[in-house]
């Protein structure tokens, strides 16, 4: 199966792709539903290019998908037309749609480019895949309420069409992500990429109009519960199932998400896929798996796959993590054996322990760790972002690793 991998920005593109992902989704400008992404912008398609090709000559290909899955309005097709130059700058593989009147639009002017249909576009039934099919759709991203057993019965009347389906990341409450609340409560169309996340707000109680006294059921928390708010999705387990039922690629959701979850939620993926494709034994890829719980995460479910009560439960509360993201590593400091470039994104002091992550180890203790000022060559005390600074340690870093620090340090 196929690991499609999120990509917030170019920085996250890049560890999606280095920690294992086949493919990665992006987007573009005002067009994608993660309006709120850093997304892509200016000439950045040169460096996505350049790293593009880069894994071809590796013989390690990666695949670039294009998210274009809001709900177009006339004067978005409009706009998407004044700005398709700029889009024929990117080598995408595939673009991915939820509207009818995109597609046809697509596939006039980009002929060459395969259609993905969106998960927004809640297609859960044979009869709709074999519609799309007709239609130019070369693969469905199915709608998150179809079960292995459904998803099976697709794959069984629609054996051509490719199935990519989510096993990972944040589920929302609304069919298929086609949320209302936002914009009723905020202004903020979910469906037009500025979804505000009321479903993740705490609610006292909820009363309909008609009804009034009749309130639904506080259950959980002390005075509250989020009564909206769902679980999150793993099927890191399960794989081989989702395989078995025809899936032919796995998706994880997280476009918003830190470098930190892009990197590790891909990098376990990529083992246990690994593990299913007879590369490697489950003993090597079950740390790597364990660090999901190491990533920002709500209590994890099953979804819909195997039965609908598992979707129907609630969490409550912010997604955390035990580690806080310290930064990256980048080049080795010419002339020298222990010296990095550190590139720091939160501030970190020299009594903070610091850990190495990367593809193939799970973490690596810094315990001799020191912060250079690049510009004095003296030990710094502390370091954020923005402030150039020198990793000096004798561990066997490389170029792209992650360096995090426990949250209580």
């Amino acid at each position: 199966m196929e690991l499609v991998a999120p990509a917030g920005n170019l920085e996250k593109l890049t560890y999606a792709w280095a920690y294992g992902g086949d493919a990665a989704y992006i987007g573009l400008k005002k067009f994608s539903l993660r309006v709120k992404a850093d997304n892509f912008h200016d000439d950045e398609h040169a460096e996505i290019t350049r790293l593009k090709q880069h894994y071809a000559d590796q013989r390690t290909p990666k695949r670039l998908f294009c998210a274009l899955n809001i709900s177009f309005h006339n004067k978005d097709i409009a706009s998407f037309l004044e700005q398709k130059e700029y889009f024929r700058q990117y080598p995408f593989d595939a673009f991915i749609v939820q509207d009818i009147g995109i597609i046809r639009v697509l596939q006039r002017e980009f002929p060459d480019i395969p259609l993905h249909l969106s998960t927004q576009a809640n297609c859960i039934n044979a009869e709709a895949v074999a519609m799309y099919q007709d239609m130019g759709i070369s693969r469905v991203v199915l709608g998150r309420e179809a079960s292995l057993a459904e998803i099976a019965e697709i794959k069984q009347h629609v054996p051509e069409m490719s199935l990519e389906c989510f096993a990972h990341g944040a589920m929302c409450i609304a069919y298929s992500g086609r949320c209302l609340m936002s914009a009723y409560m905020t202004g903020r169309s979910a469906n037009q990429g500025f979804c505000s996340h009321s479903c993740r707000w705490d609610y006292r109680f909820v009363e309909e109009k008609e009804r009034p006294g009749e309130y639904y059921p506080v259950i959980e928390g002390d005075d509250f519960t989020a009564v909206f708010s769902s679980r999150d999705l793993c099927m890191i387990d399960h794989l081989d199932d989702m395989k078995k039922a025809g899936v032919d690629a796995i998706k994880i959701e997280g476009r918003m998400k830190s470098l930190y979850y892009t990197a590790l939620t891909t990098r376990a993926y990529r083992k246990q896929l690994d593990v299913l494709a007879g590369k490697i034994t489950p003993k090597k890829a079950e740390p790597f798996v364990q660090e999901l719980h190491h990533v920002a995460h709500r209590e994890f479910e099953t979804g819909f796959y195997y039965d609908r009560s598992a979707a129907d439960k609630t969490t409550s509360g912010q997604s955390r993590s035990p580690y806080r993201l310290a930064g990256t590593v980048g080049e080795r400091v010419p002339g020298t054996e222990d010296d990095w470039i550190f590139l720091s994104m939160n501030k970190i002091t020299d009594e903070d322990s610091l850990e190495a992550v990367g593809p193939d180890i799970v973490s690596l203790k810094l315990d001799d760790a020191e912060l250079i000022n690049p510009e004095t060559g003296e030990k710094r005390t502390w370091v954020c972002h923005g402030h150039p600074c020198i990793l000096r340690t004798k561990a066997a870093l490389e170029p792209g690793y992650i360096i995090r620090t426990h949250e209580t340090s």
